[in-house]
């Protein structure tokens, strides 16, 4: 099954060097690797000839839909048969694209463990150690953390995240990739999960294909991200009749930022 790993990205460069030398270094290695970079005339640069590079405009709301299903759509013309998407801070251990490639079906998204590593010591993380790296990270605490091997099916689409899951090819043109009304930060990745459940494609959880997150700042809640994460949750519940993202609109409300009305949640 020809597989290809498509990665947007916008800055993020040293990110991006560890997701390639964690590629680099698969036990089954994709057959091909998309970068979109979203207004970043800098990747080329940096991903060499180590992968494709799909250039994209980007304002200050960056596109992540619209990145990902031109990553897509750059795969599939080049006859991929399998789609990974890999989050550009996500480093993959070394049997990621096996364990996608070996459990692949039609009909279900496949998603793999995230765990999150501490900031890096002084000379960066050493990624030649995967086993070293398991050792620091720590699993998200929400989600399942299926044993290697193991394929754990799920009932809750809305566990579902964009950091690194498998789709094949017909499951990904029968779903239409992810809706491209959302800009910038959060909702995306819920709407396309919910199109899934919508659609009646199953989501799973695949021991074996594990990605290490790489550390950087954040703020809790996202304050920088306020005013996407109200425009991103309208269309949402335009859609779906309810709103994501429900705890950090909570800690906004706590801040007194914003406020819920008969419409929704607006600025306070």
């Amino acid at each position: 099954m020809r597989t290809a790993v498509v990665t947007v990205v916008h800055g993020r460069h040293d990110h991006l060097r560890g997701q390639l030398a964690g590629l680099a270094a698969q036990t089954r290695r994709a057959d091909r690797h998309v970068v979109v970079a979203m207004g970043d005339d800098g990747i080329r640069s940096v991903v060499g000839d180590a992968a494709d590079v799909v250039d994209l405009p980007a304002g200050d709301r960056l596109p992540l839909a619209a990145a990902r299903n031109a990553g897509a759509a750059a795969a599939l013309a080049g006859g991929a048969e399998l789609l990974v998407f890999l989050d550009v801070d996500c480093v993959p251990a070394p049997a990621l694209v096996e364990r996608y490639a070996a459990v692949a079906q039609d009909g279900v998204l496949d998603s793999g463990p995230v765990s999150y590593l501490p900031p890096p010591p002084a000379g960066g993380y050493d990624l030649t150690d995967p086993a070293r790296l398991a050792e620091l990270a720590d699993p998200h605490p929400a989600r399942p953390v299926p044993a290697d091997g193991e394929v754990l099916d799920s009932t809750d689409h809305r566990l579902f995240w964009s950091l690194s899951f498998a789709v094949t090819a017909p499951t990904w043109t029968a779903l239409g990739g992810f809706h491209e009304g959302y800009a910038g930060y959060g909702g995306e990745d819920t709407d396309f999960a919910e199109t899934a459940h919508a659609a009646g494609v199953g989501l799973r959880w695949v021991g074996g294909a594990a990605a290490f997150h790489q550390h950087h700042p954040v703020s809790r809640p996202p304050v920088e991200h306020l005013d996407d994460v109200l425009a991103n949750g309208r269309v949402f519940a335009d859609r779906w009749g309810w709103w994501p993202m429900q705890g950090w609109l909570d800690a906004f409300a706590e801040r007194g930022l914003v406020r819920r009305t008969d419409e929704g949640w607006v600025h306070a």
